[in-house]
């Protein structure tokens, strides 16, 4: 990453969002706002035409792909761009598939600007930045492994949060009504419950699912 400037997408599908991350990037020595993408599949054509250092990645998009999604997509490339989510969501429900994805970096949209700067320069060498609070909850998980819900169990819980019933949690997933009535069973016994409705309180307080 040395003799140029490090090149950076903006991925986000707020304009005012991008434009308040371009005003605070733009004026940090060594970093050049060289392209903005207003969705996660905008992002990905960008981002591998080469010429893109680190992306900064939106997690939710509307429509259509999401930032984890996109993430796994850009990373999957051989000279890809380092990835570093900038999203407002702090929930093992989002932390989990976009660092599995690849992404390198993982910071909340109200972090300081010299955090923001930090982030895409560590990036850029490829070490891992994390948002305080997504570092506490990741160690906590390696501490208590037998505890922490696994990524498959996030997304069943997440949906059933949503209303959905364990037969359209099947179809959305693609598993089988008697799978996720598995996944739930554990879900149940690792927090303590015993009902679809204690569950999700218990997961929304625990911060593993969004609220």
């Amino acid at each position: 990453m040395t003799g140029h400037p490090i090149r950076l997408l903006l991925a986000d599908d707020h304009p005012v969002v991008r434009a308040g991350l371009r005003a605070v990037l733009e004026t940090e020595p060594g970093i050049d706002v060289v392209a903005e993408a207003a969705t996660a599949e905008a992002a990905v054509a960008r981002a591998g035409q080469g010429d893109v250092d680190v992306v900064l990645m939106d997690l939710q998009f509307g429509r259509g792909m999401n930032g984890a999604e996109a993430t796994a997509l850009i990373t999957a490339r051989p000279g890809a761009p380092r990835v570093v989510v900038v999203t407002t969501y702090d929930t093992d429900a989002d932390t989990l598939p976009a660092i599995e994805a690849g992404a390198t970096g993982y910071l909340l949209k109200d972090a300081p600007p010299e955090d923001l700067a930090a982030a895409v320069r560590t990036a850029a060498e490829g070490r891992t930045m994390l948002a305080p609070s997504v570092a506490d909850r990741l160690m906590n998980r390696l501490r208590t492994p037998g505890t922490a819900l696994t990524r498959r169990e996030t997304e069943v819980l997440a949906l059933v949060a949503e209303g959905l019933s364990n037969h359209a949690v099947a179809g959305r997933l693609h598993l089988t009504e008697g799978t996720v009535k598995s996944h739930l069973a554990r879900v149940y016994a690792k927090l303590g419950v015993d009902s679809r409705t204690s569950a999700v309180a218990a997961a929304t307080g625990l911060g593993i699912i969004r609220r």
